[in-house]
């Protein structure tokens, strides 16, 4: 009978190095801002660092010359000591407390600042040559400061944005409007997560609660305390849908959990590591499922392996290093160094301006390309358009195999394209309206229009024929007095003839013949013009 001591896993030996110094960035003026944040984002082709910078918020992006061949250029800076008039990205009005790049084009960041705005910059191939203050959309809605900017995993030009008004709002960056807003928060906002085909969100607040949310409509599915702490807490999705969070115990103990969703209140494992008071980052990598624990001012980097096996989460080794760092940035897998066995690479900024790269990697002697630490993971291709995500539609990342490397596929510029209406004047502001009601409102709406058309129709038609009418009766009323004024005249000279004192022949000659006077009368009546009738 035999016993297996030691658990199988290649990734048991993963070890960390840090480049050497030339290698390296430094005399970066990294942010003193006391947010939360990494302060540092980085894609296969730039890494950009928030900065302190005066009259504004501002932050440095840095060109990358050792990933990939593609991005080589002679305008792109060395690695080394960054001189202090570097270009900077400055258009905001506050300090900038988030950034991030959109992982299907490698030109575009978002960042977000305390003037309350999400701005989303276009940078050169090259990196910049002079400071950069025109972004190519401002997206406005947030009333307190913006902390929190995340791309959507799968959905092109989606961005969601946090702020201290306790709003998350999703955005459409092609149009530049806000698709919804998710009010279900009471207090600030810690974190944000999309599950890996972007479907749901999950969220961590200062209440310290933990929840799924439908990100299209806001709906809370479910909702649960996470940590005890009174302290920030992350929370992230694991590829499987597991959950895996990190925060504070009573005692101010940091902790880790892993949890599965329908039982967010009851944890699958949590563990306490230590008492110090640094807000621990989880970064995941997807294709090992290996979750690194990065903690702000701390000088170790811990990393774990999720498995089915209980644990469940096995501790796997301690990066150390003599400084606390500030902030770190996680590269994404299409920009690792696959022919060295690389899985992992940090950016690591300490107080002293310092931007230190590690590597993480899994020893082989073999020299050939590694399919079981290298399976396919997620390319720059868009799985949906924000259009079919909008509607519904829900589909895994595009995977891409790293066995030729990487091979950045062409990419235009973003272009923002205005519409005469935004869907927020026709919503509640906890949601969306569903598209089926849309259509049924926008029926009734198309057939009371055509029903008031066709009754304009008539009422014109019968306004036109009174007007007729009316113009007839003013004719017959004109002939009507013409007529009553000849009849007076008529009956006034009969008058007068009839009264007069004449002669006596004369007057036997009218008592005579009578007739013969009225029937002259009724002569010059019929001898009438037929118009004067």
């Amino acid at each position: 009978m035999s016993f297996r001591l030691v658990r199988q896993s290649k990734f048991r030996h993963v070890y960390g190095t840090c480049l050497k110094r030339e290698q390296c960035f430094d005399n970066i003026r990294v942010s003193k801002s006391s947010w939360d944040s990494t302060f540092c984002a980085v894609n296969p082709k730039f890494c950009a660092i928030i900065v302190e910078s005066g009259g504004g918020g501002a932050f440095i992006v840095l060109p990358l010359n050792k990933v990939n061949k593609t991005y080589v250029s002679k305008k792109a800076s060395q690695a080394g000591r960054i001189p202090p008039d570097h270009p900077l990205v400055g258009g905001h009005k506050g300090p900038v407390l988030d950034i991030a790049w959109d992982p299907f084009n490698d030109n575009v960041i978002a960042s977000g600042s305390e003037d309350c705005v999400v701005k989303v910059w276009q940078i050169p191939d090259y990196g910049l040559v002079t400071t950069m203050t025109e972004s190519v959309v401002d997206l406005v809605y947030h009333q307190r400061r913006v902390g929190m900017v995340v791309w959507h995993p799968t959905a092109n030009n989606i961005l969601l944005s946090a702020g201290s008004d306790n709003i998350v709002v999703i955005w459409n960056v092609g149009c530049g409007e806000a698709l919804s807003t998710i009010d279900a928060h009471p207090d600030i906002i810690y974190s944000c997560c999309f599950n890996w085909d972007g479907s749901l969100l999950l969220t961590t607040c200062k209440d310290k609660k933990i929840r799924i949310i439908n990100p299209r409509d806001g709906e809370v599915f479910e909702e649960a305390t996470s940590h005890e702490g009174s302290k920030a807490t992350r929370a992230i999705f694991l590829r499987n849908g597991l959950v895996f969070t990190t925060g504070f115990s009573k005692r101010s103990e940091r902790q880790y959990s892993l949890r599965a969703p329908g039982h967010l209140d009851d944890p699958i494992t949590m563990v306490e590591l230590d008492s110090s008071n640094g807000v621990m980052f989880p970064m995941y990598d997807p294709d090992t499922n290996l979750v690194y624990l990065c903690g702000k001012g701390d000088s170790v980097i811990r990393y774990f392996e999720i498995t089915p096996e209980v644990p469940f989460v096995h501790y796997i080794n301690t990066f150390q290093l003599p400084d606390p760092q500030r902030g770190i940035g996680m590269m994404p897998k299409r920009g690792v160094d696959v022919t060295t066995c690389e899985i992992t690479r940090f950016y690591r900024l300490n107080n002293s301006g310092f931007c230190q790269i590690i590597t993480m990697t899994v020893p082989r002697k073999s020299e050939l390309f590694q399919e079981d630490l290298y399976p396919d993971t997620p390319g720059d291709i868009p799985a949906v358009t924000a259009e079919e995500w909008w509607e519904g539609q829900n589909k895994d990342p595009i995977l891409m195999s790293l066995k030729d490397g990487y091979q950045a596929t062409q990419k235009s510029e973003l272009k923002v394209t205005k519409k005469k209406t935004n869907i927020l004047d026709k919503m509640p502001p906890t949601g969306k309206v569903k598209s089926e009601e849309d259509g049924k409102a926008t029926a009734i709406s198309s057939e009371a229009l055509e029903k008031v058309t066709e009754v304009s129709k008539v009422n014109d038609d019968l306004r036109k024929r009174i007007d007729e009418l009316q113009t007839e009766m003013k004719k017959f009323k004109a002939v009507f007095l013409k007529q009553e004024n000849r009849i007076r005249t008529l009956e006034n000279k009969v008058s007068e003839m009839s009264g007069s004192g004449g002669t006596n022949a004369s007057t036997q000659q009218q008592q005579q013949a009578p007739s013969t006077l009225t029937a002259n009368t009724v002569n010059n009546n019929c001898d009438m013009a037929p118009d004067e009738v």
